[in-house]
């Protein structure tokens, strides 16, 4: 059973919210890290991103920071009923736009309205700054949208860096389901630490690490399902602190891949393998 499910609707890319299907051929695998995500391909729907609204797209992705999508997705649904065109703010339901409502919206009643995600006034703060700077330097939603989907990457990548509150894979989130950008394998907990435990990414590798590791060594266009697929890996097998290896080696997909780096079947010990490089350095 996953510690962390995924919502009943996926709303991570395309425009139903599940994006488009691929293929991949695991016969083909250049490097043991492509290896890894095509197996995801056999365990998981291999899909492609992007299509999504880019402010659409960062709002969720500030929402889900320190949370999970459990409890994120009902804070941006609240928020889309109440703020989106439309929606319970946009009285004279003109078709307005969501970076002029979230701009002019009063900080308390948007903290409440998405008390679900938690740091709810942190991140209220944060949204209304972010639609003020897309307003200024782009004008609407639609032409912050056209932005990201059209502008270098690395220039998008940075600009969105530059925003309050937003960090790489925030970024990288919207790059690739907004953008649709290949070559984008944004980097969360979990992908951070399965990468590591795996031996796909240095041991004592920080999230940029894993990411550029991870982008030298799988095909552009496996990168964005390699992301989404990785984290449901980590919430059905590759836990944290009980991975499933430790009670069967044998009930991993990936156990003829990995490293296990970290964790210890004998003494059933996990450590962070940043932690078990460092103890290996020093024996």
């Amino acid at each position: 059973m996953s510690e962390d499910p995924e919502p009943a609707r996926n709303i991570s890319g395309g425009a139903a919210g599940g994006g488009s299907a691929a293929e991949f051929d695991p016969e083909t695998a250049g490097t043991r890290a492509e290896a890894v995500v095509d197996r995801l391909g056999e365990l998981y729907w291999t899909k492609t991103y992007g299509g999504r609204d880019a402010l659409e797209c960062l709002v969720r992705t500030v929402l889900s920071q320190n949370t999970s999508d459990k409890a994120s997705q009902p804070a941006h649904d609240a928020l889309m009923e109440r703020y989106a065109p439309g929606g319970e703010a946009d009285e004279e339901d003109d078709g307005g736009d969501l970076a002029a409502a979230l701009a002019e919206a009063d900080q308390s009643t948007l903290a409440e309205t998405i008390r679900p995600a938690g740091l709810y006034n942190q991140k209220s703060e944060t949204l209304i700054a972010l639609s003020k700077r897309v307003l200024e330097e782009y004008g609407s939603a639609a032409a912050f949208d056209e932005f990201v989907r059209e502008a270098d990457p690395e220039t998008v990548r940075e600009t969105l860096m530059d925003m309050s509150g937003v960090g790489p894979k925030t970024a990288d989130c919207v790059l690739l389901f907004a953008g649709g950008r290949e070559g984008v394998f944004p980097v969360d907990t979990h992908v951070h630490r399965i990468a590591r435990r795996l031996g796909v990414a240095p041991a004592d590798a920080d999230h940029e690490g894993v990411r550029a590791a991870l982008e030298r060594a799988v095909p552009e266009a496996k990168c964005g399902f390699g992301h989404t697929a990785m984290i449901q890996f980590g919430r059905e097998y590759c836990r944290a602190r009980k991975p499933a290896c430790l009670d069967d080696p044998e009930a991993c997909p990936m156990a003829d891949l990995c490293d296990q780096v970290g964790v210890d079947l004998e003494s059933g010990s996990v450590v962070d393998p940043a932690d078990r490089a460092s103890d290996d350095a020093r024996s």
